[in-house]
């Protein structure tokens, strides 16, 4: 038996996430049965997206269950196996994180190649976070020569990659994010005009000064003020890729729908949302790009980290107060 500990949705939340929500416990994991391998888990991914999966709704992926251990991305080394594709050493994506030490089937697991990147890489540029910017610009944006591109959350896991994405492909580039720091990461990384959305009185205004001929494509991870403001600043026949919402994932009542959205019928707009689940067909090719833009230098990244498990659920609270510059990642002791 090997000791693992694991953490679990205590109870549901209902407006913002607590401590209370959350249990730390401590579980034997037997060895591997025929088929099975064992993980020992390097690093979790935290995600926004986590959040909305407390609650008890039917959605794309079925909600977390109390008293039960919480899911999500991880990158972990295997330690046993009963399966011959897999052997101690081996790296291993995974979607078995909020846990030390886990069993599972050979096919849930992902063996991966390295090539001198830190595996945490795999949680973050290299992984569902710059595949998610990745799709959203290239395949349901659909980025056209001379678009001029409006990332929302722009310092965060995913909107980091997708500015970095258009400025490879010669787009202008804004991005909106909160806090000295994270204007400075935007600056470094290259994005045309930054808002710090945090200083200013009205995001439409300051979305208006930066882009005073409008937006062709707007890459949405808030929601809110922001969608609103870029519905107010867009071209005829712009196009929204909707990531994301996470100005309202805390919230218990809707905020009452998005004030203008007649824009989209006079203007022509295509919004659409999408869930990175439906376009693994594109993985192949987002990988050779990625590694591509890696080892040209044309792809940085910032993490934020916590390490030790009992800190996962602190790691996801400071998601949503903006406390995380780049992706938000739990290192395991």
């Amino acid at each position: 038996m090997v000791s693992s500990r694991e953490i679990r949705l205590k109870s549901r939340p209902s407006g913002v996430l607590g401590p209370e929500h959350f249990e730390l416990a401590t579980v034997d994991v037997p060895p591997p049965h025929d088929g099975d391998v064992q993980v020992r888990n390097l690093w979790m991914s935290v995600d926004p997206y986590m959040r909305p999966r407390m609650n008890d709704v039917k959605s794309y992926v079925p909600p977390f269950e109390v008293g039960k251990p919480l899911d999500g991305a991880a990158v972990g080394e295997v330690i046993a196996s009963a399966d011959p594709a897999f052997a101690p050493g081996d790296l291993v994506q995974n979607g078995l994180g909020w846990r030390e030490v886990f069993n599972a089937p050979a096919r849930v697991l992902r063996k991966l190649e390295a090539r001198g990147l830190p595996p945490q890489v795999f949680l973050g540029v290299a992984g569902v976070p710059g595949f998610t910017a990745y799709v959203g610009l290239l395949k349901i944006a659909g980025l056209k020569e001379g678009d001029v591109v409006f990332v929302s959350a722009a310092a965060g896991a995913v909107g980091q990659v997708a500015c970095q994405i258009a400025k490879a492909k010669g787009h202008k580039v804004i991005g909106s994010a909160g806090g000295a720091e994270k204007v400075a990461w935007l600056k470094e990384i290259g994005v045309d005009e930054v808002i710090d959305y945090k200083a200013e009185s009205s995001i439409r205004q300051a979305l208006a000064r930066a882009a005073p001929d409008g937006i062709d494509v707007y890459f949405d991870n808030v929601g809110g003020a922001h969608l609103e403001a870029a519905l107010t600043m867009s071209k005829n026949f712009g196009r929204f890729a909707l990531c994301g919402a996470i100005s309202e994932y805390n919230t218990t009542e809707r905020s009452g729908g998005v004030r203008n959205l007649v824009i989209a019928v006079q203007r022509r707009l295509r919004l659409q949302g999408f869930i990175i689940l439906d376009h693994y067909d594109e993985l192949p090719q987002f990988t050779r790009d990625m590694r591509e833009w890696i080892a040209g230098g044309r792809m940085k990244w910032k993490e934020t980290v916590e390490t030790g498990i009992e800190n996962a659920p602190a790691a996801l609270m400071k998601l949503f107060t903006g406390a995380n510059l780049g992706k938000m990642l739990v290192k395991l002791a």
